[in-house]
């Protein structure tokens, strides 16, 4: 068993496995941490620190626009972003090699970041207005109204975390890499190209996205966010000759 385990993990290439651990090690901190700390009267939560939060949240700084895509809110999360980047990861780090591949992984991470942001600030704009417009129109009400808004901004709706962008990215990538490769689906038992595969999760991710339910709280811009950066990146390689 020590040596089917050995050879498993050395067959993972060297960034995809680390990117692995630090993933599982910062998950494991963000479940144990709250209980440590609450033992000193503190309340600490990474997904609150590390997670990315708007950028107009008391609760912001740039280092979360990196930092989000290392934590996750669940086993399930985890799992299957880990699986993918796994999958698809190894992969490309094997094509690409390891600084290449680090550089791709964390484009895409950052840009699936910035358009979530970018996201918000859209969605926001109107609540937003409308409350600092309250804010300076109302002298009397305006400390109050300034606490709504903080907690508003400070909200734990919006906060984004997990490396699905990244791994959106890694998913366009692997397409773009290996177009007719076959994909199989679970609970779908047929074949499908990898480059229709990635057109068609793309299409959906649009769809939920615009769509905006009330009830689901995926970053579906930010998967799509990691699918556009890591095309313009693409892009660029190939126009260099680098790719």
């Amino acid at each position: 068993m020590s040596n089917y385990r050995s050879s498993f993990l050395s067959s993972i290439p060297p960034v995809t496995k680390n990117l692995i651990a630090i993933n599982i090690i910062l998950f494991l901190a963000s479940i144990v941490t709250p209980t440590i700390f609450a033992r000193f009267g503190l309340n600490v939560d990474l997904n609150d620190i590390l997670g990315m939060h708007y950028w107009e949240s008391s609760k912001f700084n740039p280092a979360q626009l990196i930092t989000y895509a290392f934590m996750h809110g669940g086993l399930t999360h985890i799992f299957f972003n880990m699986f993918a980047l796994y999958m698809f990861g190894g992969i490309l780090e094997h094509v690409w090699g390891t600084k290449r591949y680090l550089f791709y992984y964390l484009v895409t991470a950052v840009g699936a970041a910035l358009v979530q942001q970018i996201f918000w600030s859209v969605e926001f704009h109107s609540a937003l207005t409308a409350i600092n417009h309250a804010i300076s129109s109302d002298a009397l009400n305006a400390p109050s109204l300034i606490e709504q808004k903080t907690l508003f901004l400070n909200s734990p709706n919006f906060i984004t975390i997990g490396a699905s962008g990244a791994v959106f990215g890694l998913l366009l990538a692997f397409g773009w890499l290996f177009p007719n490769e076959k994909l199989f689906l679970m609970f779908i038992p047929i074949p499908i190209k990898a480059w229709i595969f990635v057109l068609g999760y793309g299409v959906i991710e649009l769809f939920q996205g615009v769509a905006n339910s009330a009830t689901d709280n995926v970053a579906h811009f930010a998967h799509l966010g990691g699918m556009l950066f890591g095309a313009i990146l693409i892009i660029i390689w190939k126009k260099k000759k680098h790719f």
